[in-house]
């Protein structure tokens, strides 16, 4: 990619819309009124104006749109930007995209390339940048939320905040083995090394976080397991209101996860039907237990789906999945005898009727809630975040238990540039192509 490009892109979704809004970015933006515009003179800053777009080759006008123009370094990018609002019709589109082929030093752009050079010219950090990403796939309330508090420099201004701490302790332990024949104060090492703990504290307790802000980035698994014919795929149906799963009274009709996505009071969650747990001699059904047992240790959140026509039975190979991640439940009530106390720990529902369907969604949204409670601090949001922190803690407590004063201020040097590579501001080269491949054109 060459940054000296005047690249564009469709910064609006494809295909056929009622307003398309194509964004032009680099040296060369403002010429594009003088090329394809009518009147042929540039608008004022930030105000949209109404133009004739003509192909210059031919003087044909293919539409009218709103243009804007954003000089330098006032814009998104913090290059000069133009922004065409037209008619989003494809046969526009495909024109408009075809007269700025045809313009000198101008290309299409590559996904992400105008977040990036927002970026390259000190317009957002990293994690701003990777905000932007997150705010447009965000698919519900919670998602959309965090994204804007990352994107409102929230976690940059944390990490920030602990790498000028950790530079003050570092410069000051450096003078201390620079200028050792000079008059400091006699404990500076000391009270820096106070201060270095004091960091690895606070990194510790942010990395004890049970990956919150990626678990709501990807979504909040919930598995719902039992006996075969318990109600499990009756419940999944009636959760997501639809009919996702096949419900038969033949057990073992589910051999295979069946997954819905939901938005769950602005929570997104991902609801996984699994095979009944029994004993079998079928293969295929033997094989649908193991993944059911497989994703009961992966999912965030287990329903254990108990079989009221069995009372007072309950099935063991369910009850040895109860733990501190479980809601337990007994589904058909309406077989139980009058006045059943479940045990403790047990609510009934009936799937069949309704009855204890909103109050197992309240505890649902309890539970979710529980684990994604507001600490006040911005979460760690990506693996990425949470490898820089973790090796930056190593070297941290590695510091502290350096034999050497020099030693210590090498670790601290690394867990300083470890911290850098989180918002872009040390070390970046090699991230930038991971970070931004996954954006989409026009952003």
């Amino acid at each position: 990619m060459n940054p000296a490009d005047t690249i564009f892109a469709l910064a609006s979704g494809a295909g056929r819309a009622g307003v398309a809004v194509f964004r032009v970015s680099g040296e060369d933006a403002g010429l594009v009124f003088e090329k394809i515009c009518a009147p042929a003179t540039t608008p004022a800053p930030r105000t949209a104006s109404l133009r004739a777009i003509t192909d210059p080759r031919t003087g044909e006008t293919i539409d009218h749109a709103l243009v804007l123009w954003f000089p330098a370094p006032d814009s998104y990018t913090g290059e000069n930007v133009a922004e065409f609002h037209l008619h989003g019709g494809r046969a526009i589109l495909n024109a408009l995209i075809e007269i700025f082929r045809s313009l000198s030093h101008f290309r299409m752009a590559a996904p992400g390339e105008f977040t990036r050079r927002a970026f390259e010219n000190g317009k957002m950090d990293l994690t701003e940048a990777e905000a932007i990403a997150d705010l447009v796939d965000a698919e519900t309330a919670a998602q959309r939320r965090q994204a804007l508090r990352q994107l409102d420099g929230e976690l940059g201004r944390l990490y920030n905040g602990w790498a000028e701490r950790l530079k003050r302790s570092l410069a000051h332990i450096e003078a201390a083995i620079d200028f050792a024949d000079e008059d400091l104060p006699p404990d500076i090492t000391e009270q820096r090394m106070a201060d270095i703990r004091d960091l690895l504290g606070d990194i510790e307790t942010h990395l004890n976080d049970k990956h919150r802000g990626e678990r709501l980035r990807e979504g909040f698994t919930v598995a719902i397991l039992g006996p075969p014919n318990a109600g499990k795929s009756s419940l999944l149906n009636a959760l997501a209101q639809r009919e996702a799963a096949i419900v038969a009274p033949t057990p073992g009709t589910t051999r295979d996860i069946i997954e819905v996505h939901l938005d769950l009071a602005g929570y997104p969650v991902t609801l996984a039907d699994t095979a009944g747990l029994r004993e079998s001699i079928d293969a295929i059904e033997s094989e649908g237990v193991r993944r059911a047992l497989a994703r009961a240790e992966q999912a965030d959140l287990k329903i254990l789906v108990f079989d009221g026509a069995k009372w007072p039975a309950l099935d063991e190979a369910t009850r040895a999945l109860m733990d501190d991640n479980a809601l337990a439940i007994i589904n058909k009530m309406d077989l139980l005898p009058a006045n059943v106390s479940p045990p403790p720990g047990f609510f009934l529902v009936s799937v069949l009727n309704g009855t204890g369907l909103s109050d197992l969604i309240e505890r649902l949204i309890a539970a979710i809630d529980l684990r994604f409670a507001n600490t006040g601090q911005p979460s760690l949001t990506r693996a990425r975040h949470r490898a820089a922190l973790e090796e930056c803690r190593d070297h941290l407590q590695r510091a502290i238990k350096a034999p050497q004063v020099e030693l210590c201020a090498e670790d601290a040097r690394l867990a300083l540039r470890a911290l850098g590579r989180i918002t872009g501001y040390v070390d970046v080269e090699d991230l930038l192509d991971v970070i931004f491949k996954d954006f989409c054109v026009g952003k």
